[in-house]
């Protein structure tokens, strides 16, 4: 018997091991890629100023301004998902970005309107992970909590984003901390909508995005 036991507990342990990483790697299990790292089939913009580089999709431009907000989109709809990316912003001044969820493009106009998981700087205060209703409210609707650490992004390097959304509710963490726990409470706005990728006007900047998932819920 106790032979037996000493076989049974190392194998317990593996077992435990197994299920353990199985289940922390469950978003990689089910989840699927929007971006292959090398061409932006699934995606539409302005082929100016989005393009392909070390298997990322880099928006914007170091030598030239940006005239006004330029948006890459999926050609699909999502609703209830959980997405994941990594970003980094390069640029002079205070660079700005950002990731569009449930948004549509307006006809006949570069920009878009739907939620925003920002990116960037404003009046010199993060607001990474903050959430943002583009050209509809046009307004925060939810920004850091206090408790988020002040050296929360790294500077000129790559940051993880996630963006849950399940009904009404959406949940914004960059670095694996929770920046935005927010609920919608206008049922007239809309739960389902595209993917969009920003680089916001102003000074050359350039905004980075890569390793693009997307899980379904």
């Amino acid at each position: 018997m106790m032979r037996f036991l000493q076989l049974l507990i190392p194998w317990m342990a593996v077992v435990s091991l197994l299920s353990s990483t199985y289940a922390n790697d469950d978003f990689s299990l089910k989840s699927m890629s929007l971006f292959d790292g090398k061409s932006l089939a699934g995606w539409e913009g302005n082929a100016y100023w989005f393009r392909i580089e070390d298997d990322a999709i880099v928006a914007g431009r170091l030598d030239k301004k940006i005239p006004h907000n330029e948006f890459l989109c999926t050609t699909a709809e999502y609703s209830d998902f959980e997405l994941r990316l990594e970003a980094k912003l390069v640029g002079e001044g205070q660079p700005n970005a950002g990731v569009q969820f449930r948004t549509k493009r307006i006809p006949n106009d570069t920009e878009v309107s739907g939620y925003q998981a920002d990116m960037g700087t404003m009046k010199d205060r993060s607001i990474w992970g903050a959430l943002y209703d583009e050209s509809r409210r046009r307004k925060f609707l939810a920004e850091q909590s206090p408790d988020v650490p002040k050296d929360l992004v790294k500077q000129n390097d790559w940051n993880e984003i996630r963006i849950r959304c399940e009904g009404p509710r959406i949940q914004i963490f960059i670095n694996g901390n929770q920046t935005v726990d927010y609920s919608e409470a206008d049922d007239s706005i809309p739960k389902v909508g595209v993917i969009g990728l920003q680089v916001h006007s102003g000074e050359p900047t350039e905004a980075w995005y890569r390793n693009i998932r997307l899980r379904a819920l």
